[in-house]
């Protein structure tokens, strides 16, 4: 009964266009309110909210959205399609590939899907109409590509999964996350190719690229804070938190350097890195509570009994968790969703023999997805008023892009050496 209401109120809230935060949070309070009465239930939610957010890991996700609103906010984007049209600019259809490069060290360096997807989609959709390309399918390719950032590091989702899963290093997890985030970018560049081909924009051609050397001397500056994180995690000289807080100030140094930004911009960067701190930890809250509650329920031993009782091959039931996840995704943000499922089916996955280092990237690619699927895909809505169309005339030329993606998603769900294959190999994962 507890299950029932708690779904029923927050489906309805949901459709009523209530936030997000507020449609966990209220299901949360409702449900309780079956067993006990409503004041020491809110007084309950109250509680789980605060423990939730008592995490040192939890710290790094404010330092690292300020680092990226620094970037966002510091000419970074212009520099990376800059160097990426000198990598691929003459290439067949080099100029989605373009799209597709810049989308993915945007997304990796900001650490925001919707910020590569606004930064980098401003520049390149009008450019690849001119050249040939559909606006739709130059908006619909942004807002997948620009997905990729979420996987490779400094991600504020794997921080998030690593507090959830209950111990995963989140070094590990940033690590794990290169190849897949790149396999998707590989994917959706495969579909770039067949679009350009069909359309015979094989031969068009956009302006000269830049000489390599030169535009990565530009674009170096911004590239070396993954290295700077990475390499200063990997090599144990500062931890996530610790990385986030020297992001900070290596991105607003870069940032003035560049002379995008001045002291005078502070403000109003800090207030836009203090909103969207707020809404991340509100969700964070509300969702560890929902966790919470459902862990009360028994709720995730009941899943799992119930996966393993329709079938015992791991292969049927890692497609079963994915198409779950990819419906969760297209109704629910990522951190609420990996708050909430990970103690529900990260148990499944390692009674399956999945490690909770490679479930994490597999339950992150999928909700990635969900980031650019309606009705809630955030990353789809950004990339509409971008390219200032619909969500409707976006739908086809986003079905052969879903397919890349979700050809990605199995192949990162099915093959384990795509995610463990680097922390195994410098020693962050055994």
């Amino acid at each position: 009964m507890v299950e029932l209401v708690l779904i029923c109120v927050f489906f309805a809230l949901l459709f009523l266009g209530v936030p997000i935060a507020f449609c966990i949070g209220l299901a949360t309070v409702a449900a309780m309110s079956l067993s006990i009465d409503w004041l020491p239930a809110v007084t309950t939610i109250a509680q789980r909210m605060a423990g939730g957010l008592n995490s040192f890991a939890l710290l790094a996700i404010p330092l690292f959205i300020l680092s990226g609103q620094l970037m966002s906010s510091g000419g970074i984007a212009q520099r990376l399609i800059t160097f990426a049209r000198s990598l691929v600019g003459k290439l067949p259809g080099g100029l989605a590939f373009v799209n597709v490069i810049s989308c993915t060290l945007f997304g990796a360096i900001s650490g925001s899907a919707v910020a590569a997807t606004s930064s980098v989609g401003g520049v390149m959709v009008p450019a690849m109409e001119e050249d040939g390309y559909d606006r739709e399918f130059s908006a619909a390719l942004t807002a997948t590509a620009a997905t990729t950032g979420l996987l490779i590091p400094p991600s504020n989702t794997l921080i998030v999964y690593a507090v959830a899963s209950g111990g995963v290093s989140i070094g590990a997890l940033f690590l794990a996350g290169y190849l897949p985030g790149l396999l998707v970018a590989l994917c959706l560049m495969v579909v770039c190719a067949v679009y350009a081909r069909s359309r015979n924009l094989t031969e068009a051609q956009i302006a000269e690229p830049p000489p390599v050397g030169k535009s990565l001397v530009q674009a170096g500056p911004s590239l070396f804070l993954i290295v700077l994180v990475i390499g200063g995690i990997i090599g144990g000289l500062f931890t996530a938190t610790e990385a986030g807080a020297i992001a900070v100030i290596y991105a607003l140094v870069l940032s003035l350097v560049y002379g995008e930004i001045t002291l005078g911009h502070m403000p109003d960067i800090l207030l836009r890195a203090s909103s969207t701190t707020a809404v991340v930890m509100v969700l964070v809250g509300t969702s560890m509570a929902m966790s919470w509650l459902l862990a009360f329920q028994n709720v995730p031993v009941l899943v799992a009994d119930g996966l393993l009782a329709i079938s015992d091959n791991p292969l049927v039931l890692l497609l079963l968790i994915n198409i779950v996840l990819l419906v969760v995704g297209s109704f629910m943000d990522m951190t609420p969703a990996v708050l909430i499922f990970t103690p529900i089916f990260l148990p499944v996955a390692t009674q399956l023999g999945m490690s909770p280092l490679h479930f994490g990237i597999m339950m992150v690619l999928n909700l990635c997805i969900g980031l650019c699927t309606p009705p809630v895909g955030s990353v789809l809505f950004v990339s509409c008023a971008v390219a200032k169309t619909t969500i409707e005339d976006m739908i086809r030329p986003l079905m052969p892009m879903y397919a890349a993606m979700i050809a990605a998603l199995l192949l990162v769900t099915y093959v384990p050496e795509a995610s463990e294959a680097l922390p195994v190999a410098l020693g962050l994962y055994e």
